[in-house]
């Protein structure tokens, strides 16, 4: 009885030292976010762009001033209050899995805490820029949708999220066959 407590209390450290590191985690993500936030609108809209990285003649990265109102690419323009709704209801979800899942695989975790660190910096800005979200990075190699740095937190999650869900080994393990009865006694 003593050995199955004290490895209960083993296996719970883990799991409430990984929540404790997500929150930390989406916590700097937040602040990092509306930092750059800040920068952009201080520093780059008076400027409106800014060059960041070029090769030669190549214009590869830069920055541009853009209030979004809508969500990625531009869709659901206008609409401030279900964006916010359906990214506190996402977020929400996210932490319900945290909590849930802390003990499993730190890929799991990743994914979810950038999501929810790139889905409140976002919200953030619904919330308190009158329903836009601030937006700088500006890819020049091709053309590309402007954006922020808590829109990359939650593109890496979700791709993480996809990979973890495709080639976790749990996901790929073989479902167990019962035997049939022996026919033999019959």
């Amino acid at each position: 009885m003593m050995d199955e407590l004290k490895e209960t209390k083993i296996k719970s450290k883990p799991s409430a030292a990984r929540l404790i590191c997500s929150g930390i985690c989406i916590v700097v993500i937040v602040v990092l976010d509306q930092l750059l936030k800040y920068w952009a609108i201080t520093d780059l809209k008076p400027k409106g762009t800014m060059d960041f990285l070029k090769i030669g003649s190549l214009d590869i990265l830069g920055f541009c001033y853009l209030e979004n109102t809508g969500a990625v690419f531009g869709s659901f323009d206008g609409m401030r209050w279900i964006l916010i709704a359906v990214t506190a209801v996402l977020c929400i979800g996210c932490i319900y899995l945290l909590i849930r899942y802390s003990r499993n695989a730190k890929l799991l975790l990743t994914s979810l805490t950038l999501i929810v660190g790139g889905g409140f910096g976002n919200m953030i800005d619904r919330i308190f820029r009158n329903g836009h979200v601030v937006d700088y990075i500006e890819v020049r190699l091709f053309h590309f949708a402007i954006f922020n740095f808590a829109d990359c937190c939650v593109v890496i999650g979700v791709a993480l999220l996809t990979i973890y869900l495709l080639f976790h080994p749990e996901q790929r393990k073989p479902k167990v066959q019962t035997k049939p009865e022996d026919e033999s006694h019959a």
